[in-house]
């Protein structure tokens, strides 16, 4: 039996994407947290694109979009990413043994449906799932899966399969490694300039991106009329939210304890200030997944102008929130 293993210290994280880019650059000395990668990468934001189904429905997105908290590790760090996508399975595999044999931890996007080693009933069709492979026993990859307690195995036709799964976001065997690692410390002029980035995108003059996309979507919410379509279109609305690697409320706490830090770091005390006002701005999203939630199961009349108005309210916080952020480091 053939085994090839690298070290690798697997950490738990609140989501995939950041989770994985933490603990790679982790793993090549650039120690990081979660919350860090986060919020140095910028993204943290807000989407509503309604030109872009997902089951019929609008995409509706908490965070910038899958690779962007990867590429955002490049400046800051001087990182060299390299991202590699295949047409034919067989070769795809072959280039991951091949990285594994040299002592590389992969990067791979998958599909959450065609992983074994989720609980049936948490597996649905999203193919932009992020994990680290470190290592392969015989034919099992060893995998460190941000969102798992403990690494995992998965065997190579299961792997595969995820890896090449069709639909909207496809992978297409998508793998990615460091190169190399310029910088190892966080620096107080980089966090500076990703709070920066970050205001620019909340508060910014596109339509559907920032403050305005959520006042955007309380616009089309507060048109619904109270049909199954439209019970359904808010079932999509918290689904985006709470359960896919869009996390809405999630990305608001995880943005939030970035700021603890980069007070820390740039000596900043009004960010730690801020930091618990947007943990504030999180707990009103829960609220509203909540709501729709009762709404939707029955348990309250389903009123789309009362849930268009905590949209309208969520933006109208956010938009004073992050004015205030841009103060803070100017």
């Amino acid at each position: 039996m053939n085994t090839t293993v690298t070290p690798f210290q697997h950490r738990h994280a609140a989501h995939c994407e950041s989770g994985a880019a933490a603990n790679l650059m982790t793993h090549h000395g650039a120690k990081l947290s979660e919350a860090m990668a986060f919020g140095l990468s910028s993204a943290l934001s807000f989407a509503y694109l309604p030109f872009i189904k997902l089951t019929g429905f609008p995409l509706i997105a908490y965070r910038m979009p899958p690779k962007f908290i990867l590429k955002g590790m490049s400046k800051p760090f001087q990182a060299h990413f390299r991202f590699e996508t295949f047409r034919a399975p067989e070769a795809g595999m072959r280039r991951l043994d091949e990285l594994l044999a040299q002592g590389q931890v992969v990067g791979l996007q998958t599909s959450v449906f065609w992983l074994p080693y989720f609980p049936e009933d948490m597996r649905f069709h999203f193919n932009a799932h992020n994990l680290l492979v470190y290592g392969k026993d015989g034919d099992d990859y060893l995998i460190s899966d941000p969102v798992a307690d403990l690494p995992q195995r998965c065997a190579s036709a299961d792997l595969q399969r995820a890896r090449f799964a069709k639909g909207a976001l496809a992978p297409k065997g998508l793998l990615y490694f460091l190169e190399g690692v310029g910088r190892t410390e966080v620096r107080a002029e980089a966090v500076k300039s990703a709070i920066k980035k970050t205001v620019r995108i909340m508060l910014g003059p596109i339509p559907l991106i920032g403050v305005r996309g959520m006042r955007m979507l309380a616009n089309r919410v507060a048109k619904l009329d109270t049909s199954e379509h439209s019970l359904n279109y808010v079932g999509h609305i918290v689904r985006m939210q709470e359960e896919i690697g869009t996390g809405g409320a999630g990305f608001r706490f995880i943005y939030a304890a970035f700021l603890q830090e980069a007070a820390q770091i740039t000596g900043l005390t009004e960010l730690s200030v801020l930091s618990e006002r947007l943990n504030e701005t999180g707990d009103g999203w829960r609220e509203f997944a909540l709501k729709a939630a009762r709404m939707i199961k029955g348990r309250e009349s389903f009123e789309p102008k009362k849930l268009a108005d905590m949209l309208r309210g969520q933006a109208e916080r956010e938009t004073e929130f992050f004015r205030a952020l841009k103060t803070a480091v100017a």
